[in-house]
């Protein structure tokens, strides 16, 4: 398992657009993505689950990745995050 921390800096934090284009980048990878704020957990191939987290800007998540690809799915997302936001 692979995992990294993030702040989010998109001033709306993880809305619907982004959130989208989260949901999209995770689909690529055969690993299992997790997105987790304040002890809540959500699958991030889901976006209505991710909208209902409400994650705000300056918010802190971390993002556990695990599976078969998990070592090249969690560098591409951390790029992903820092990108988008």
């Amino acid at each position: 398992m692979k995992q990294f921390q993030f702040t989010i800096t998109d001033p709306v934090g993880l809305h619907a657009r982004p959130a989208g284009l989260l949901v999209k980048e995770v689909k690529q990878y055969e690993s299992k993505v997790t997105i987790t704020k304040d002890g809540k957990s959500s699958d991030a191939s889901k976006l209505m689950m991710l909208m209902s987290m409400g994650v705000k800007n300056g918010d802190i998540v971390t993002v556990e990745v695990s599976g078969a690809d998990e070592d090249k799915a969690a560098a591409e997302l951390e790029a992903f995050f820092k990108a988008n936001l």
